[in-house]
């Protein structure tokens, strides 16, 4: 048995959204399998599977048969869905917020006179704790602060200029699926301690 990360919709939707998923049912695809195109997508870890589809729901799944592997994701032939968490905007933020914190030191040494990373991640929390108009117009305005930061960062290196994006992305609180993939591409060297942060959000979720 192989078992894999599957992100979805609402709904345990797939993202041509035909497929009825239920709890234990395997589903079988007919024809050739082709990555991104046909058969059903899964991958090793939940950071990957985030960047595919705007998660709402986070599933288990086991796999078998035909399969196609990449280094981020696979195409099964058959698939069923073992278990089902939801997964919120609150979580994505929450996220962002960790990936972005792990790497800030990283740009404060490089620019240690541009706090707007570190206010973007302030205000983000202040959202996370209390999502009120004022608290997201706050995060709204340090997010473009620190997108401005972001592309000042490009030029020097790829590492900053993840990092100010990650920011950015956590103060961006109302869009979840971007921090997510912000969160994702914070910096290479930090994907395990995200991944094991994502494995112990898991038990906190709520199951469907």
């Amino acid at each position: 048995m192989m078992f894999l990360w599957k992100s979805m919709r609402k709904g345990m939707k797939s993202s041509n959204g035909s497929i009825k998923w239920r709890i234990g049912q395997w589903q079988k695809h007919e024809g050739e399998l082709d990555m991104c195109e046909s058969g059903f997508h899964a991958s090793k870890r939940i950071i990957d599977v985030m960047g595919f589809v705007n998660m709402e729901v986070l599933a288990r799944v086991e796999v078998k048969g035909k399969s196609i592997t990449q280094n981020d994701k696979q195409v099964w032939s058959r698939m069923r869905i073992v278990k089902a968490y939801k997964w919120t905007k609150k979580d994505s933020v929450s996220l962002a917020i960790y990936a972005a914190e792990l790497v800030l030191k990283n740009f404060e040494k490089k620019y240690p006179n541009d706090d707007r990373p570190r206010k973007a991640i302030e205000a983000a929390k202040a959202v996370l704790k209390k999502d009120t108009a004022k608290n997201r117009s706050a995060a709204d305005a340090a997010a473009h602060a620190t997108y401005a930061a972001a592309n000042a960062a490009y030029a020097a290196d790829y590492a900053t200029h993840a990092v100010a994006h990650a920011t950015y992305a956590a103060a961006y609180a109302a869009d979840a699926a971007y921090a997510a993939d912000a969160a994702a591409h914070a910096a290479e060297k930090c994907l395990n301690k995200i991944e094991k942060w994502l494995l112990e959000r898991v038990k906190s979720l709520e199951v469907i």
